[in-house]
């Protein structure tokens, strides 16, 4: 199950596809998210945010404060500051 995918800074959008998994660190520890995941709210935590695109592709973010939300297999993460990080 895909999951469509969003994630802004205070500025820009600064990726958004479909990815089949996302990992953030949330104020309460790491989280992974996968297709069907419950609905959620967390506050972000500065560090890096891992997606694995439908393709298999592996895109990294940086992000500073902000917040992810899950609902019905979209994730949007909003952080103040995000910019994607070069392999």
């Amino acid at each position: 199950m895909a999951l469509n995918v969003s994630v802004v800074s205070a500025h820009s959008e600064i990726w958004s596809g479909e990815a089949s998994q996302v990992i953030a660190k949330t104020t309460e520890g790491e989280i992974g998210i996968l297709g069907g995941h419950e609905p959620l709210l967390a506050l972000l935590a500065s560090g890096e945010v891992r997606v694995t695109t439908a393709g298999g592709e592996k895109i990294k973010v940086d992000a500073e404060d902000g917040f992810l939300s899950v609902d019905h297999d979209t994730v949007t993460i909003v952080a103040g500051k995000a910019a994607l990080v070069q392999a």
